[in-house]
């Protein structure tokens, strides 16, 4: 699904030159469930944006499933982007003037997908976040779990074959975040390869698998035993 092999990327100025990654091997399989976890300016971001095709890397193969996106044009990278990646933000990143139907459906318009087909993958996947009946509210008349779920939910709609989540959990109280966990593991548990960065240990022990990043460098991979399986 996932394949990383000596993936580099360097950040330059004029005088300086500064390793995010360094070299980074990395295999994620399909219907997986990854924790990414380090300290603070381990490259784990850096490995996010490029694995989501949301930025580019400076050396290294990259085989997103199946596919090299190593020299693959910025059209293509977005195509490829909007119909196999699901992203989820630590601030939800919802539109606050779009309702939680029309949040849903602003990346599936730029896919060309026709109304009803919209209508009714939205409608799907609000139902499987448990918000169908919200459809028509605002993110601020939501409380911080359902603007996640809603996020998930918008991330769903488009069908990904790999989640991303960037701390997914970060702006929630432990209740609600143990609810987007749950939520988080049945998603996998139905097929969807998930990908989630982490500083929380508790967190990713939750998932199948830990990856931990240092100085660019994927240096420990370990698998946990998932108390839901």
């Amino acid at each position: 699904m996932l394949q990383m092999q000596a993936v580099t990327k360097a950040y330059r100025s004029e005088l300086v030159e500064t390793q995010a990654l360094r070299s980074l091997d990395l295999h994620v399989k399909e219907g997986e469930f990854v924790a990414v976890t380090g300290p603070s300016g381990s490259g784990k971001t850096t490995f996010l944006n490029i694995a989501g095709l949301l930025e580019s890397f400076t050396s290294g193969t990259y085989l997103l499933d199946g596919e090299d996106v190593s020299g693959m044009p910025d059209k293509a990278r977005s195509r490829l982007r909007n119909q196999k990646i699901g992203f989820i933000f630590q601030s939800f990143n919802l539109i606050p003037d779009l309702n939680l139907f029309d949040n849903a459906e602003v990346p599936l318009r730029y896919r060309g997908m026709p109304a009803a087909e919209r209508r009714a993958r939205i409608e799907k996947a609000l139902a499987d976040v448990g918000l169908v009946s919200r459809m028509k509210h605002y993110p601020a008349e939501l409380s911080g779990g359902q603007q996640q779920r809603a996020a998930i939910a918008r991330a769903l709609a488009g069908g990904p074959r790999l989640l991303l989540a960037d701390e997914p959990t970060g702006n929630l109280d432990s209740q609600m975040a143990g609810e987007v966990v749950k939520l988080l593991e049945q998603i996998n548990a139905s097929g969807t390869t998930i990908v989630m960065v982490t500083h929380d240990r508790e967190l990713a022990m939750r998932a199948r698998r830990n990856v931990h990043i240092v100085d660019g460098l994927a240096t420990l991979s370990s698998a946990f035993h998932n108390p839901e399986s």
